[in-house]
């Protein structure tokens, strides 16, 4: 379909920590590991694709901010609030950093119903309803 989002590219820091965190993050929402490669994986849910690259040795220590120039964030559909509320557990359990914890579910405003959180690269991600 024209304009619907056809994949996202990250190059990340160290792949075998990004791995397990997109591994286990993209399960949970339905996409399956679609391909790899000595440098990367995708990850795939119908004909949208996640990817990860492992970023080469020399640009490794370039600083990068979500609040910079480039992506802010990176939002999946959770399909329900009871589901955004199991993730939210589930961050828990694996000690990974949660954003506007004191403001959930609502940390977008009434009616927006999401939990947000980083990723090994410090990229914010968003499940929301």
């Amino acid at each position: 379909m024209k304009g619907k989002l056809h994949h996202v590219e990250l190059y990340v820091k160290d792949l075998k920590v990004s791995k397990g965190f997109w591994q286990w993050l993209l399960t949970i929402l339905g996409y399956e590991v679609y391909q790899t490669w000595d440098r990367g994986i995708s990850f795939k849910l119908k004909d949208t694709y996640l990817v990860l690259v492992q970023t080469e040795e020399k640009y490794k220590e370039v600083p990068y901010h979500r609040c910079g120039a480039g992506l802010n964030h990176i939002a999946f559909h959770g399909g329900s609030e009871v589901f955004v509320d199991e993730i939210m557990e589930k961050l828990k359990e694996k000690g990974i950093r949660i954003f506007y914890e004191d403001q959930h579910p609502y940390a977008g405003g009434e009616g927006y119903y999401a939990v947000n959180f980083e990723d090994p690269d410090r990229i914010k991600v968003e499940i929301a309803v």
